[in-house]
């Protein structure tokens, strides 16, 4: 007799193993039910636009832009994207998509460079520390302009000699400086314009009221506490929007997602309605394009970098995310979607920040060169300086820092998934019914990490971390992780396993893929990388040094995101049994556990075939070098 009710309900869940491991965070539908899917394909596009368009997008691409000779310089970058970015964020996404696995464990394709893995989630930590930093930041002058007039409109204290509220120029003419020049007065070459140390509202209060700024790194200083609040603010949202992971995350990048267009839109048209706006654009991308730059190295240099950077290559997220599409999803097609967008979003944004930027030009009757800044100096105290000058200036400055804040939180979902991901991985059976427990021990972490980093000291801090963590040691991991695909993995067998999920495609098709994965990329970032290592400088804030020790720390943060390759390497080479040649083939041939993470996608490749192989591997035993699982 059939059972009804509780009784029956309880039977059938005891009775069921995969219910009883059932993560609570997986829904019945999905083709994974071990680690979960995307709801939705809209999903996983949003949050992978949203990875990919940071804030590099707004503070750095214009820039670069107006640097290397405006229009000219889209000529660079969109050859670049196309020899390096969309084949690198092709590979990566069918890499962690094809396994179904975040980007330690992918490495059982080549177990020899699990190293390069743990680099990029050590990279996508300590990155994350800083990122939420960025967020705060965001975070407080969104509230501080919650009131009129802005608290950058003008110095708080007219007896203060080191602020201006009008700016002063000086231009060397034969040796004798004009003071009070203007724009008005043509006679001046950019090279001649001399501007005094003295700062602007906007620089005063980023400096002294915002980050309350110490001399140097040495000087460490108390918390900054309206800092401290806002980064738990910060930490906060993105643990409730990670609560169940991408089934949560997927749902809120839908406004993360889409709202910085509406706001980039919004002050685009503002802007354009401006005076002195053309000035602006005419410098970003416009009649002053200097087509002569493409003679200079350094500009290809500076798009190949800036397209690198974007598009977020080498940190592990893209795996991640991809790891959780259905195994069949055309990865082919969402490269193409997310990197198009992502370079289109560059573009668009610069018309935005540089419309405005030539009106503030304007308004100070100098030239546009003058309030041009770049990262930090761009988005807290040129814009909001120029943003100061504008009727209903809270307005558009609420407006501004709400579109940074969610441009930083949709990065820094997908570095939290990141950490997590290679967590439940690692130890699955521990954290699978623990996920949200999990999310929140990792952002409270970041949290406490974060701390240092808002201090009076703190943006000395931000800017060691990026200067030497999130630089060209992303390229070293990137170079690896090509080279053992394209060389010791097997560019063509790794073409094959793409085939698994898209389709056959011709000889052809693949034509392009083989030779920007064996020859073009690895040849451009090893000039890139060698370039940088070559002209590298010891970073500054500004004007200010870091001191020695300050240096030294910055180089250990390096070698310990790269020293993890060697390290696992030879421990994995001491723990193999056989000849060294034995040792050496056995770890740079796929795992047993290389396969499509469901057995119904393994086809012929990874079942009988794969069976009769591997016993003619001399029954090589696995190395564990943190969990079973890492293998």
């Amino acid at each position: 007799m059939r059972k009804y009710g509780w009784e029956g309900f309880k039977d059938l869940i005891l009775r069921n193993p995969a219910v009883v491991d059932q993560d609570p965070h997986v829904d019945a539908g999905d083709e994974n039910t071990e680690r979960g899917n995307w709801s939705s394909k809209r999903d996983y596009i949003l949050s992978m636009i949203g990875y990919a368009v940071g804030l590099g997008n707004i503070w750095r691409f214009p820039y670069l832009a107006y640097k290397n000779g405006g229009g000219a310089f889209l000529i660079p970058y969109f050859t670049m994207l196309v020899v390096t970015g969309i084949p690198l964020f092709f590979l990566e996404s069918a890499f962690g998509q094809f396994c179904s696995q975040g980007p330690v464990n992918v490495w059982r394709a080549v177990p020899i460079l699990q190293g390069v893995g743990i680099g990029m989630m050590l990279v996508t930590l300590i990155v994350s520390i800083y990122y939420n930093v960025i967020i705060a930041y965001s975070l407080y002058y969104m509230f501080a302009s919650m009131q009129f007039p802005l608290p950058w409109s003008g110095c708080p204290n007219r007896t203060d000699t080191n602020c201006s509220d009008t700016p002063i120029v000086y231009c060397n003419l034969s040796g004798v400086l004009m003071a009070n020049w203007t724009q008005d007065n043509n006679t001046c070459n950019a090279s001649n314009i001399i501007t005094p140390a003295v700062q602007s509202p906007s620089e005063y209060y980023w400096d002294n009221v915002a980050l309350q700024r110490s001399s140097d790194l040495s000087e460490t200083g108390p918390i900054v506490w309206h800092l401290a609040l806002c980064l738990l603010l910060s930490s906060i949202i993105v643990a409730a929007a990670l609560i169940k992971g991408i089934k949560s995350s997927g749902k809120v990048v839908y406004f993360t997602a889409t709202f910085p267009y509406v706001v980039i839109l919004i002050l685009l048209i503002r802007g354009v309605t401006l005076e002195g706006a053309k000035d602006g654009i005419e410098f970003y991308i416009g009649s002053k394009s200097n087509l002569t730059k493409l003679a200079e190295a350094q500009v290809w240099k500076d798009a190949a970098t800036q397209t690198f950077y974007s598009l977020s290559i080498g940190w592990g997220g893209l795996m991640t995310l991809a790891s959780y599409n259905n195994f069949h999803n055309n990865v082919f097609k969402d490269s193409f979607v997310v990197t198009l967008t992502n370079a289109g979003t560059s573009v668009f944004a610069g018309f935005a920040i540089f419309s405005i930027l030539g009106h503030m030009a304007h308004v100070y009757k100098i030239p546009v060169e003058e309030v041009v800044k770049e990262g930090f100096g761009l988005a807290f105290i040129a814009y909001p300086g120029a943003l100061a000058k504008l009727p209903i200036s809270p307005l558009w400055s609420i407006l501004f820092f709400f579109m940074l804040l969610t441009v930083g939180l949709d990065s820094q979902f997908a570095g939290i998934e990141v950490l997590v991901t290679c967590l439940l991985d690692a130890f699955p059976k521990a954290f699978k019914s623990k996920r949200a427990l999990l999310t929140i021990a990792t952002c409270s972490a970041l949290y406490l990490l974060g701390l240092p980093c808002v201090t009076t000291a703190g943006i000395y801090w931000v800017t060691l971390i990026d200067q030497f963590v999130a630089s060209w040691v992303l390229l070293i991991l990137v170079l690896l992780e090509l080279i053992g695909l394209s060389y010791i993995y097997g560019g063509n067998r790794f073409i094959e396993d793409i085939e698994m999920m898209i389709g056959k495609k011709s000889f052809g098709f693949w034509l392009w893929w083989r030779a920007c994965w064996f020859f073009i990329s690895p040849c451009i970032i090893l000039v890139i990388l060698g370039w940088s290592i070559a002209t590298f400088v010891s970073p500054t804030y500004g004007k200010v040094d870091f001191p020695s020790w300050g240096l030294a720390l910055g180089w250990c943060m390096t070698v310990f995101v790269l020293i993890w390759f060697p390290v696992v390497a030879i421990y994995k080479l001491i723990k193999a049994k056989g000849s060294p040649w034995e040792r050496l083939k056995s770890l740079c041939s796929p795992s047993k556990k290389w396969h499509p993470f469901l057995d119904i996608h393994r086809g012929e490749r990874y079942s009988t075939d794969r069976c009769i192989q591997e016993k003619g591997r001399k029954n090589q035993p696995e190395v564990n070098v943190i969990s079973s699982s890492w293998l």
